[in-house]
């Protein structure tokens, strides 16, 4: 990724609570639990899976750097939505860890050297290797992607 492309996805990564939030505020509590279909996720499940995998994420970047080379923990996001009961955690507190979590990675991402960005470790399962460029790209567009799967969730309990 070249350095005008990278500095955008800072951009957006650091934008996502932002606009996270922004389309929150038009989504009433009564929907935050309706699933769409029983293998889909409902509101308050994508909130609870954003701050574990913003968690993640995180944790994963600074290994690059820190210990390049290494290898990134891999998780299943559907076993952790199962198993981790996220209907029964406090989506407040989610926002929250996923709010500072984020802020503090924008703002580290922002001033990481760019030959940082070419660092990686491995990750499980993969051949390739994971680039924190990858990471990047990836998380800048997490959100984003969620907040559609939150407009499609809403859509969906309008016309039921």
């Amino acid at each position: 990724m070249n350095t005008e492309k990278r500095l955008q996805k800072i951009e957006l990564y650091g934008k996502g609570y932002d606009l996270l939030i922004e389309t929150l505020k038009d989504v009433p509590l009564e929907i935050w639990q309706f699933k769409p279909a029983p293998a889909e996720w409902s509101i308050h499940e994508i909130i609870i899976h954003l701050a574990d995998s913003e968690a993640i994420a995180a944790q994963q970047a600074r290994l690059m750097v820190a210990e390049p080379g290494g290898t990134v923990m891999a998780y299943n996001p559907d076993a952790w939505a199962s198993n981790l009961h996220y209907h029964e955690q406090d989506a407040e507190e989610a926002l929250q860890l996923l709010r500072l979590t984020r802020a503090f990675t924008y703002r580290w991402f922002k001033n990481l050297p760019e030959k940082a960005f070419t660092l990686s470790a491995a990750y499980p399962g993969d051949e390739e290797l994971y680039l924190l460029d990858d990471l990047l790209r990836i998380y800048a567009g997490h959100i984003p992607s969620h907040i559609e799967q939150i407009k499609n969730n809403v859509e969906v309990w309008k016309n039921k």
